[in-house]
Formats: structure tokens, sequence, C-alpha cells
């Protein structure tokens, strides 16, 4: 009875480049050449959703990373250098973040060390419910809805990180906020683990010499800072998180804001620039609309544009449309941006006071002096948002009383009946409608002389163009009491009390000054975290051919793995070149100055299975010699592996579970040489003999060469070399012969060198993509008890 249940089997249209498995739930994720992103569930290996490349964000997927709640999915695109958090339930974008390099690996962790001060900040973590009202939904006719909030997740610590070419590397906390920006690492990151006590980080480098082949090294980092300070960095980094996600949200109110200021209210400013432009009078626009307003009467020019451009059915739908529009901006900045801005000022407010308590948090680089800053532009924000409320609010009032006089006047002119509501209009109401005339309507003529630029009648849209000149037409500040006694008293005059107003600005520019002057304010800890952290050992372990570099490098060895009960560092790495029979298991303490016994060994897996199977395949699989094709941590002691036999043509690819228990009690010594390179000195590493009984299994029909593992969860993932053919499997349950199989596995044949048939490919393409985000959350909803048991 083979080991391991196979429950399911796809033959794929397009390359698969990851794969990684829910950290909670029987669901993984894979995304291949065509920039697809895809997840699957275990059962059958039915797809639940696709993300389909998009323009804005790329097309060249590089690194997939779970965050450990299951909830989020972070990936990586090189053509454009951007991360991207998924949900994971619903294929939503929820948050995009740039980088200076292109991202090659990522890893993401959760911190697991308890202490009374992480505690209590844990269950007082949401104190700002008590001080702060809930910040609304935002209008779900918005792509992104209010979703964005989900990206706090829990209180606990988790960090992001992310390893790319030129020994980039960054530590993203809560995957939003950069912690630290890590200098002085060698190479090409291939592979990342941080410790769950963050002591130290595990890399896996390439190194590229113009003479020689490229050079595999391990490196341990110590990130002592960043253990030594975890109650203050979990504060620090929640706050700035927190701060992040509601940059995000009002970036996405005023998104919201700019879709409910519509086109139509240009039409007014259009049709009267075309009106000067076309008019043959000298008479100015302001003295045609007053003589219409005092005696009734037009030029014949001004008819022509009221009757035939404008129309009073015109009229009629641009009044109603700018009453929607600016009653729906109201609405928005009153909800979204002032209560948004109001929760921003309380965090920045409270990282200022953290800020001041300089023995806990001055070694992490919070500087009280940015932090000042920042609450300054939160304020001029928040008074830039009052400014177009008021500006709203006049223009509203403006338009009713001018559009209600222009509709009865142009009533008459059509001769048609005015009602007798509309037909009263006493001396308070024309002077209303001349003031807005002089107001609107003289200053304009001015610009359009001076800039050639059109009338600005409409003067909410100003405010929402996201542009860095000054507004069109400014609010008109004479006579404002508070700003006089302002310019008049000296010591007010420049006071760091008082927020600038910027009111020559748009609120777009104010926001992009604000959301310039935060970021300058986060820089600095992830700079000087970044400074504390140094190397602590260096190993060169190989040289990799040329030859071998088509292999994908996201699937190549070595895999690194943290056991978070020793607090050990592993890693697992084969050198073919050297001896192709070998699989080598290095370990480091997580503290990188602790020396740990038995460092380096090796596992001879020639004879793996040479006693483990009954007479008849005994004599087949006696002389077979395995080599290994991938080997991935299944957990703290048992390392899953794809195996190869030497002669290929009696015996195909083998998957198994190798214990490591016997391996790590080897008492032999491997004295390293640190003028050399592993390769160099690979005789002297003591080898451990092992022979499996029965977990392994044949895995018949299939070119198996890579393998994703999820030992909470006791599921695995078989990929073929062609990156197209996928098993899965459950890894704790035998699988019996007899028993009738899925369609699916049927059906597949050795197809691993050929192209898909069209049957398989409508069975991957079609029947699984259709019914998006509510079949997804259905589906996930479905499994959800079987999941989490």
């Amino acid at each position: 009875m083979p080991a391991f249940r196979q429950v399911g089997e796809k033959q794929l249209p397009n390359p698969v480049l990851c794969m990684a498995w829910s950290p909670k739930r029987d669901l993984i994720a894979l995304a291949n050449t065509a920039g697809e992103l895809l997840l699957h569930r275990l059962a059958n290996f039915q797809r639940v959703w696709s993300l389909p490349p998009n323009e804005n964000t790329g097309k060249e997927i590089t690194a997939l990373a779970w965050r450990p709640d299951g909830k989020i999915l972070a990936f990586s695109l090189g053509d454009t250098k951007l991360v991207v958090l998924c949900d994971a339930e619903k294929a939503e974008i929820l948050h995009l973040f740039p980088l200076e390099n292109p991202v090659s690996c990522m890893h993401w962790m959760e911190v697991l060390e308890e202490s009374s001060v992480l505690n209590s900040f844990y269950t007082s973590e949401d104190e700002s419910n008590l001080f702060l009202p809930k910040l609304p939904t935002l209008p779900k006719s918005e792509e992104k809805s209010d979703e964005i909030l989900n990206l706090l997740g829990e209180v606990r610590l988790n960090i992001l990180v992310l390893g790319g070419g030129s020994g980039f590397v960054e530590l993203y906390a809560y995957g939003m906020y950069k912690i630290a920006t890590l200098p002085g690492v060698p190479g090409t990151c291939s592979s990342l683990c941080l410790s769950s006590d963050l002591k130290s980080l595990s890399i896996i480098t390439e190194i590229r010499s113009a003479d020689n082949d490229p050079e595999i090294c391990y490196i341990q980092l110590d990130t002592g800072l960043l253990s030594d300070c975890l109650p203050e960095v979990t504060r620090m980094a929640r706050k700035f998180t927190h701060i992040s996600t509601l940059l995000q949200y009002l970036r996405l109110s005023l998104t919201c804001m700019c879709e409910a200021w519509e086109d139509i209210l240009m039409q007014m400013d259009l049709r009267l620039t075309k009106f000067v432009q076309e008019k043959n009078t000298s008479t100015q626009v302001q003295d045609e609309f007053l003589e219409l307003l005092l005696w009734g009467q037009s030029s014949p020019e001004l008819q022509a544009l009221l009757m035939n451009q404008l129309t009073v059915k015109g009229l009629k739908k641009l009044g109603q449309s700018i009453e929607t529009s600016y009653s729906s901006i109201q609405k928005l900045v009153i909800s979204h941006l002032q209560s948004g801005s109001e929760a921003l000022l309380y965090h920045l407010s409270e990282v200022k006071g953290m800020s001041l308590w300089k023995q806990k948090f001055q070694p992490l680089g919070l500087d009280s002096a940015a932090i000042e800053d920042a609450i300054t532009a939160v304020g001029s924000f928040t008074l830039k948002a009052n400014e177009l409320l008021q500006v709203i609010d006049k223009s509203m009032k403006n338009f009713k009383a001018f559009f209600r006089w222009l509709y009865v006047a142009m009533l008459r002119m059509s001769e048609e009946h005015v009602p007798p509501e509309l037909n009263k209009m006493t001396q308070k109401d024309i002077a209303f409608v001349a003031d807005f005339l002089s107001e609107h309507f003289s200053e304009n003529e001015e610009l359009f002389d001076r800039k050639g630029k059109y009338f600005n009648v409409e003067r909410v849209g100003q405010y929402l163009k996201d542009e860095d000149e000054d507004l069109v037409s400014p609010p008109n500040t004479k006579g404002n009491q508070w700003l006089k006694f302002l310019q008049e008293s000296t010591h007010l005059k420049e006071s760091p009390l008082l927020f600038p107003s910027y009111s020559q600005k748009s609120l777009h520019f104010v926001k992009r000054m604000m959301e310039g002057v935060i970021e300058l304010c986060l820089q600095k800890p992830a700079e000087v975290i970044g400074k504390s952290v140094k190397q602590a050992v260096c190993l060169p372990l190989y040289t990799v051919p040329e030859s071998s570099e088509n292999t994908p490098r996201l699937f190549e060895l070595p895999s690194l793995y943290n056991d978070k009960k020793t607090n050990m560092h592993y890693g697992v790495f084969c050198m073919p070149e050297i001896s192709p029979c070998k699989l080598y298991l290095l370990r480091k303490f997580t503290d990188p100055f602790r020396p740990v016994p038995n460092g380096l060994m090796a596992i001879d897996l020639s004879n793996v299975l040479s006693h483990s199977i009954d007479d008849d395949a005994a004599g087949a699989s006696s002389d077979c010699v395995y080599s290994c094709q991938d080997a991935r941590f299944y957990d703290d002691e048992t390392l899953t592996v794809v195996l190869r036999a030497s002669e290929e043509e009696n015996r195909g690819r083998v998957l198994a579970q190798l214990p490591l228990g016997s391996a790590l009690s080897c008492e032999e010594e491997f004295n390293w040489d640190p003028s050399l390179r592993l390769d160099q000195q690979s005789g002297a590493i003591p080898v451990k003999g092992l022979v499996l009984e029965n977990q392994w299994r044949d895995l018949e029909n299939m070119k198996a060469q890579f393998v994703a593992v999820n030992g909470i969860r006791k599921v695995a993932c078989v990929l073929s070399s062609n990156l197209r053919h996928v098993r899965v499997y459950e890894m704790d349950v035998e699988d019996e012969e007899d028993e009738e199989r899925p369609e699916s596995q049927n059906a597949s044949s050795d197809q691993d060198g050929l192209e898909e048939t069209p049957a398989i490919r409508g069975e991957a393409e079609g029947g699984e993509t259709e019914g998006g985000g509510q079949r997804a959350k259905e589906q996930l909803e479905s499994g959800e008890a079987l999941e989490l048991s």
C-alpha cells in the first residue's frame, strides 16, 4: 500500500514559477510564466480563483509568501519592481508598494516570543477604539473596498523579509512598514529565513565574478537589536502600520471624491469659454449677464448660447448633477477625510510620545522633530479639507441661486410658462446673483486674457486635480478677521503651534506633501535598525556551473528553515558536481555567537530504499542509486525529498520523507577551513546513511523535479521538470491501491515532455475560473470546518 494519498493532479497550460502552501488552510498559491496568480484547493486540485496580470502592477511574478495567519498573500513583480498584498479570500489587491530593486525571494515570519510587556500591549493595543470613531466604509462602487483595514491583521508582530540583487534586503513589519534596510549583503539573495526570536537572519546568496562560476554562500546576519528591543519594536511597528493603513484609506477616499466629481460640471465653463472666443461684441460676459439680470434683455450671442448650446433641459440636468456631485464629495470629506485625518493625528501624537521616551525608543531611531513635522503636515491637510468644505457649501448656494434665476430667464426667452414659485425674486436675490456674477465672471475674464485659460466658475474640481500648479481661483480671504489678526501679531505669525494652510494649493498637492513628510518620518528607524545589523557568519558553499542556469532559481536548493523549538537555523543543499548521492545539512543557532555541535553533516541517499520494500520490488531497487532533486523541511524532524534513480529507464522518481533524528545525532565533528569553499573540503564531512521503511512512494508517469510542503496541514505538492504537471498529496494518509482514483488522475499519462491536449487545457482553463470573488468566497467558507480541524 503506497504511502501518502494522492488527492489531485493537473496538467497546467503555463509553466509554474512559484508555489507556496497556505499556513492555515489546505490552499496552495501558484504563479506562472503568463503572470497569473492562481489559488487551488487541495481536494482534486480545484481552482478557487485566478488573478490575471495587470498593466498597473506587472506581469513577471518573482516570489510568493503567505502572511502567517493565511489571510494575505504577498507577491513581487520583477518588471515593475512592486510588492503586492492580495486578499486571499477575494483575489483583491489591498496594497502595493514600490522598491528600488526587483525581489528574487521573500519570507514572511511571525514572532513567537512571549513576555509580560508584550502581553499587556497585545491586550491594550485597541485603546484607540475608545477615543476614535470607527472609520466609515468606503463606497461599495469603489473597486478597492474597506478591506484595506484588514491589512492590520493580528497584533502579534510579523515581518515580511524581501531579498534581491546587489545585496538588497529589506524587512517590512506587518508586510507594510519598512522596519529595516540591510546594507552590505553580497550577491543576489536566493533564499531568506528570519528566526522567530528575531536574533538572526539566514540568507543564501549567489555571488558572481567575471572569472569564475557563480558561488553559493550561506550568510547569517546578527539582528540582535530587533530581539533586544522586541516590545518597543512591536509597539513602534504597530503604530507605523496603523499610519500606513490610514494613508492608504485617505488615498482611496480621495479617489472616490474624484470619481464623484463629474466632467459634466465643466460644461458651464466650456460653454462660456467658447462664447468669449466667438462673440463679436466688445462687452464683457459679466455685462451681458448683468443686462439680462437687470433689464431682462440679452444680446443675440448670449441668447444663442443659452437657448441653443446650454438649453433649458441641459441647464436643469447640469443643476441636478452639480447638486448630486457636490453632496457626495461633501459627505466623503466629512465622513472619510476628516475621520481619517483625526485618526492619523492621534497615532502620530502617540508616536511622538514614544519618541520622547529616549531610553526605550532612541536606539530605534525615532526622531521627535521629524514626527512633529508629520503632525504639522496632517494638520495642513485637515485645514485644506475644511477649506474644500467651505468652497463646496458656498458653491452649492451660489449655483442654486444662479441656476434658479437663469432657468426662469431662459423660460421667458422661450416664452414658456414660468412656475409661480420660481417667478418671485426679491431685491436680496437679485443682489446675491449680481455678487455671484461679479465675483466669478470678472476675475475669469481677466484670467482668460492673461493665461488663455477657460472660465472657472466651477471651483471644486481644482481642489481634486493632482497638479503642482496653484489653484486657478483660490478662496477670497479679504475681510477674514483671523488672518488679519495673525498677520498683525508678531508672536503668532511664525508660531509652530499653528498649521500652515497653503491657500494656493490643491487638496491633492497637500496630500502628496503630507505623504512625503510622513515617509521621511518613517525612514529614519529603518536606516538606524539596518545599520545595527552586522554580518556574523559567511560560509562559501559551492559553485554553480553556468550550464545549470536554465533551472528556475525559485526552486533551487539550498532551502532554509527555522526550528522554533530549539532556536536553530537549518539549511539543506546538494553538490551534484561533487557528490550527487549526498544531501548536506547545515545548522546554526539563531544566536549567531553560540557555537553549535555537529554543525554540518551529509546524508547518504545512494541506498536509501534498499531494504524498505518487499521481495519483488527489492530486486528492482537494490541496484538503484538515488540522488536528490529537491528537498524541503516538512517539520522540525522531517525532510520531504524528491529522489531520482541513476538508471532512469528502470525506475522513476520517488517522493519520500526523511527522518532527521539519526542524522542529527551524529557525533563526528567537521572542522571547517575558512580559507576554502565547502566543496573543496567535502571529503571530510561526516556522512550518515539512512534506510527508509514505508515513508515513500513511486511517482509513476511523472518526471518529478520539485516539491512544496506544509507540515502543519500535512500536505505536499510535486511539480514536474517541465513545470506544468502537478500532483498533490496528503502525507499522513496511506493510499489504497484499489480505491477509485479521481478522473484527473486516470487521465494523466506521462505528458511531461509534450504539449497539453485541448481537453487538458480546457480542464485547466475552463470551468473553474467563472463565478469571480463570490464563488471563491463560498468555496473557501464551505471547507472551513474541515480545514481548521
